[in-house]
């Protein structure tokens, strides 16, 4: 899902929006679409500082943000049991980042203008002066005068010493219902992807190019290893999701389930991104902290890190490797 509300935090604000152009002329050079603009609403039970702040940052910026009262919301999208809902913010101009695609259509256009792309498993660097070379699993050596290590939930088990204590992985999972045959209220653009903040956060997506109904809960779960933990759904995550669609979408009620993923977030120390050169590699930038939102952001996230590689001596210092030194248990929501 890719949003521009963040509450007070402008600097995300940029972010997305700045990303959503360069998403937007992407998907304008595919067969298939990578952005699915169906809009985005955020819906709330009562007014708090996070919705009031986000319609200011907007304001300030000069960004389009509508907030509608509950009656408003049952107006528009009748689809949805709004009980307990006070107001929503609704976002048209965002929407679903088709990510798959999106990397595919990257590392093409990347190899077609010369680049190579290499699918290889790397060894931890471990410690040494200068890093100019790397190792394989496979007993291959790449060399480089600059390296970016962008590798999610893996970077802290790359860099064990230094990021294994500010990088925290979790698993996470998203799971798919089908709507009743021949009902279009659960399919774009008839709903956009949404968010309920209320307690534990849930977001979803309606049925996007024939996959369903998309739901998860964005909670943080068990700490895991990304090269071993089970990829199977739990029965209790299974069931807490359907307890909360038969709640606030009524109409999918037992709806079948037709997809079921476990991923994974890797939330920062802090929360923020890191985007930062490694403290004694002065060649080697650092990108991670991405946890359940860092896709949307990818181009600008892009931008900080090839000005680090191409000389910049500015870090954005809410992305800098000192500011995770303690874990302080903060998401960016």
């Amino acid at each position: 899902m890719t949003r521009g509300g963040y509450g007070a935090d402008e600097i995300y604000t940029r972010m997305a929006w700045d990303s959503l152009e360069e998403w937007k002329r992407l998907s304008a050079r595919t067969d298939l679409p990578i952005v699915h603009e169906v809009g985005v609403l955020t819906f709330f039970p009562r007014d708090d500082a996070y919705a009031t702040d986000a319609i200011a940052v907007h304001k300030r910026l000069g960004l389009p943000i509508a907030r509608h009262p509950a009656a408003e919301l049952a107006r528009r999208w009748p689809q949805i049991d709004w009980s307990g809902v006070s107001f929503g913010l609704h976002e048209p101009g965002f929407g679903a980042l088709m990510a798959r695609r999106a990397v595919q259509t990257i590392v093409a256009e990347f190899v077609e203008a010369g680049g190579e792309y290499r699918q290889v498993a790397i060894a931890p660097p471990g410690e040494r002066a200068r890093l100019d070379t790397l190792l394989t699993t496979g007993g291959e050596t790449l060399s480089a005068d600059r390296f970016v290590f962008a590798c999610g939930p893996w970077l802290p088990k790359l860099f064990p010493a230094m990021l294994g204590d500010r990088i925290f992985p979790t698993r996470q999972e998203v799971f798919f219902f089908t709507p009743p045959a021949g009902d279009d209220r659960f399919s774009a653009p008839k709903l956009p992807g949404w968010a309920d903040i209320d307690g534990d956060v849930y977001y979803g997506f309606p049925d996007l190019e024939g996959r369903g109904f998309k739901i998860a809960n964005d909670a943080h779960g068990a700490p895991v290893d990304p090269d071993t933990f089970d990829r199977r759904p739990s029965e209790a995550g299974l069931a807490a999701v359907r307890a909360y669609v038969a709640r606030r979408f009524p109409a999918l009620a037992g709806a079948p389930l037709s997809e079921a993923r476990v991923c994974q977030y890797e939330n920062s120390a802090n929360g923020d991104f890191l985007i930062d050169r490694h403290p004694d590699w002065a060649n080697v930038v650092l990108v991670g902290g991405g946890s359940g939102h860092g896709f949307k952001h990818g181009p600008a996230v892009g931008r900080l890190a090839a000005d680090l590689v191409l000389g910049a001596t500015n870090v954005e210092p809410r992305f800098s490797l000192a500011t995770k030194l303690t874990r302080q248990n903060r998401t960016v929501l």
